[in-house]
């Protein structure tokens, strides 16, 4: 490895192309970034003192074989962010210069050799070269010549985003921060601006592919602009060791696909899944802070026991989960009754359950149980959550319960039997464990205060509304209702409803599910008496056909 402290134009003097590769993240700075460079940028330009600005630190492979086009391919280990940006900004500021007419000290062909090897016609035209996401849109902004290109795509970028909001996928992203530079530039001292890029100063750290790690100096360097997400760490993990086509294998037949069907989820989501797939193979739960280093152990303990024959059939096993997890977590199992069940499951709130819910989904995948299996083992998982949640029971013993406790004793033969056995056993543990039955749930169920959840709440007026319905309605609409109003300075009618004691019954049972019915005319209702609730038209209980309100129509005082 060699390192030095450089200027940043130098940097780029010369044949070379900085090369993105694949597994590297997309473009992602925003404009604040930008803003931060610009302003770097211009208080150095207009310094009187011929003082300098260190940007941080470029890492890249240089293979030290020069092809016969004598363009050097180096491969971009870490920097690119600041590379890139600072790309579109000599761009920017060549266009800039051709069409003023002040000298600042160069010209518009001599700042573009800083981004354009001229001579070439091919993709070694351009100095620096993206990953497939972003490499057409970096192109045209470099060559600018195309300007139907600019006028379609500046046409859709006014439709597609304004200035706070961008979306995840890096080329508008790319396209944003070329016309902030366009416009800063419009209004600028040219000739401060290329002042100040001129003191700009980078480390230029160049490694030997066969001499150096590059994962580990990435790993100690990636301490400035946009921290790596734990996703980020790990696909660079995978794929940074491995040969350029066995690299271009794994991503495309593997970490592409998983990052298109995450979507905008990805950077956020895609953390909590490894966690929750460390925790299925190891049956214990890794910090969510710790997992790019709790992968990397179980990696490389995978491979050196033998449990796996090589890091294709770990990412192979990754995708194959991340499909699942997708189906469980964010909505996109195709299956009506089972997308009901996980709606449910996620409703409550019970992330934690993940680690066992891939597991069984796995088995139901790969045929060790039916459909209707998985749904009465999803039904159980959702009976356990709820019940404890009414009886109080602190949800912090649920990681391990879900982790390890409930699969320890599951015999695939009898999968169902053995796996409901283990949920009812859970019945005769200690306080933190255990699954209530029936007798403790109805008492204590009569008694909560439900309303202190309004997700749990809507959630349990659904359910009990549309319970053994083979027409059930959609509640999306509704909200909540206390027939008991929940103003502490009840009307006299209430009072009377109530009885002389009628501040305690309010405060006993206000939130209790005995009290609460859903409606679409809550300020039509509002602080009503009880008969006006049950006979208001519209909107009245006896108005409103949900099943929820029969009893209350039914009855003659609250």
């Amino acid at each position: 490895m060699e390192a030095h402290d450089t200027n940043f134009l130098d940097l780029l003097d010369g044949n070379k192309q900085f090369a993105v590769p694949i597994f590297q993240r997309r473009y992602s700075w925003e404009k604040k970034h930008c803003e931060r460079l610009w302003e770097d940028v211009l208080s150095l330009g207009q310094s009187g003192m011929n003082r300098f600005h260190f940007i941080g630190s470029i890492v890249y492979i240089d293979p030290k074989v020069s092809p016969a086009s004598r363009v050097r391919a180096l491969q971009v280990i870490d920097g690119q962010q600041r590379l890139t940006t600072l790309t579109l900004l000599l761009a920017a500021l060549s266009r800039a210069v051709e069409a003023g007419s002040s000298e600042i000290g160069i010209t518009s062909e001599e700042l573009s050799d800083y981004y354009l090897n001229v001579r070439r016609n091919d993709e070694l035209r351009y100095k620096q070269l993206l990953g497939e996401h972003d490499k057409n849109t970096l192109i045209q902004l470099l060559d600018g010549n195309n300007e139907e290109w600019f006028r379609t795509t500046d046409r859709n970028l006014i439709q597609l985003l304004d200035d706070e909001e961008l979306p995840t996928n890096a080329a508008p992203r790319l396209i944003k921060n070329y016309r902030f530079f366009e416009t800063e530039l419009k209004r600028a001292d040219l000739k401060a601006v290329y002042t100040g890029i001129q003191r700009l100063r980078i480390v230029d750290i160049v490694l030997d592919r066969p001499d150096d790690n590059p994962q580990l100096i990435f790993e100690s360097l990636n301490s400035t602009g946009l921290e790596l997400s734990q996703a980020d760490l790990i696909r660079n993990y995978v794929l940074m060791g491995q040969v350029p086509d066995f690299q271009n294998k794994l991503y495309k037949d593997y970490w592409l696909p998983m990052e298109a069907h995450f979507g905008d989820e990805y950077t956020g989501q895609f953390d909590r899944f490894i966690r929750d797939y460390l925790t299925l193979k190891n049956r214990k739960i890794p910090n969510i802070r710790n997992v790019y280093d709790s992968f990397k152990v179980y990696v490389q303990d995978s491979l050196s026991s033998g449990i796996v024959e090589s890091i294709e059939t770990i990412i192979a096993d990754i995708s194959r989960y991340s499909k699942h997890y997708l189906c469980i977590a964010l909505g996109k199992e195709k299956d009506t009754e089972l997308q009901d069940c996980f709606a449910d499951i996620n409703t409550l709130e019970v992330t934690v359950a993940y680690p066992f819910l891939l597991e069984v989904y796995e088995d139901y995948k790969q045929g060790s149980i039916q459909k209707s299996e998985l749904i009465q083992i999803l039904r159980l998982v959702e009976s356990y959550v709820f019940r404890r949640s009414i009886c109080d029971i602190p949800t912090n013993s649920l990681n391990t319960t879900f982790a390890a406790r409930l699969m320890e004793n599951v015999n695939r033969n009898i999968y169902l039997e053995s796996l409901t056995k283990a949920f009812l056993d859970l019945a005769q543990q200690s306080d933190r464990y255990r699954y209530p039955l029936d007798a403790e749930f109805k008492q204590a169920f009569l008694v909560k205060s439900v309303y202190n959840n309004p997700i749990r709440c809507q959630y349990l007026l659904r359910k009990l509304e549309n319970h053994g319905n083979k027409q059930p309605i959609c509640t999306e609409n509704y909200t909540v209702e206390h027939v008991m109003p929940q103003n502490p300075d009840l009307s006299d009618e209430w009072k009377q409803e109530l009885g002389e004691n009628w501040k305690e019954v309010q405060e006993k049972y206000l939130h209790t599910v005995g009290n609460l019915t859903l409606t679409g005319y809550n300020s039509e209702l509002s602080d009503r008496s009880f008969s006006e609730k049950k006979e208001l038209k519209p909107g009245g209980f006896r108005d409103g056909g949900l099943r929820l309100n029969v009893s209350l129509v039914q009855a003659k005082q609250w």
